[in-house]
């Protein structure tokens, strides 16, 4: 599959098979998914997969804070990926203040890159992905063992497509979002 298949077929997919996802195209995913570019090539992105299902029920039951259709898409998807960012690396000095007026929103804007290639690089094995924003970052941590010093940046729904994803939406014409300042 070439790039341009790769973005232009990618869905968010939510309906999975009940089949596990080898741990070795885990690594073929996070392999591509490095190389998502960072600020400074701080690389703050990590990927925590979780498989266990009381363990993705009890995030379901508790940590997408009543938002029941994540809760249902988090329970059968074969596995779970909390994409974590390690904190006050991105866009901070080695003297720890701030190397813009952003702030800390580097980290976000690098974990937004590392998800979306981590989800084109799931597409090319054959992955189907989801990312979900509604969540509860404290309770989710609190039940899950991550290095004190990352923060959750996304959820990621993955396994292996139910059925065919259907073509995309129709997306807005080129000239609406592009324009060239002259």
């Amino acid at each position: 599959m070439d790039v341009e298949a790769c973005i232009r077929e990618r869905r968010s997919i939510r309906k999975f098979l009940d089949k596990p996802i080898p741990h070795e195209v885990f690594e073929k995913i996070v392999e591509l998914a490095r190389y998502a570019p960072s600020w400074k090539n701080s690389q703050v992105a990590r990927y925590h997969i979780i498989e266990d299902a009381s363990q993705k029920s009890a995030i379901a039951d508790n940590g997408v804070l009543g938002f029941g259709y994540n809760a249902k898409t988090i329970k059968v998807a074969p596995a779970l990926v909390v994409l974590t960012v390690v904190e006050k690396v991105c866009g901070y000095e080695a003297d720890g203040s701030f190397s813009t007026p952003k702030g800390d929103r580097w980290e976000m804007f690098d974990a937004g890159i590392a998800a979306q290639t981590f989800c084109l690089a799931a597409h090319l094995n054959g992955v189907g992905t989801v990312i979900l924003g509604i969540f509860d970052d404290d309770k989710i941590a609190t039940m899950c063992n991550f290095p004190k010093n990352e923060k959750i940046a996304a959820l990621i729904c993955a396994g292996y497509p139910a059925e065919p994803p259907k073509a995309a939406p129709p997306r807005k014409e080129v000239g609406e979002i592009l324009t060239f300042d002259q």
